[in-house]
């Protein structure tokens, strides 16, 4: 079993910037993939951005070169910084993880932006 726990989320301005970090703790080793979702009022959950065990990124179109997922093996966290925020970026925000021993969620975290 692998637990998830989110923080960061907040309420910025368009064209502010907020960091989300996600600390995973259990089963870390059985992990291959490791990414952010979203959902908005109204809309099915949309993958934001993934990363896996060599460190190979991939981004949805709408986030490329705002976005970045990083992460920290030796802190078992993993981040997405979020710069050039716009109003479309409003969603909840929910970690996700993957291995051999299933697919684990975060209880999400509210991003609100403003314009």
């Amino acid at each position: 079993q692998v637990q998830l726990v989110e923080s960061g989320g907040g309420s910025v301005q368009a064209g502010g910037s907020l960091r989300l970090s996600c600390a995973a703790s259990g089963s870390i080793f059985s992990l291959n993939t490791m990414g952010w979702y979203r959902q908005a009022p109204g809309n099915g959950r949309e993958l934001v951005a993934t990363i896996n065990r060599g460190s190979s990124t991939n981004y949805a179109d709408s986030v490329k070169g705002r976005f970045t997922i990083s992460r920290d093996n030796a802190k078992n966290t993993f981040y997405l910084q979020m710069n050039s925020l716009k109003p479309e970026d409003t969603a909840v925000y929910y970690c996700n993880a993957r291995g051999w021993t299933g697919v684990y969620w975060g209880q999400g975290t509210q991003v609100t932006v403003s314009s």
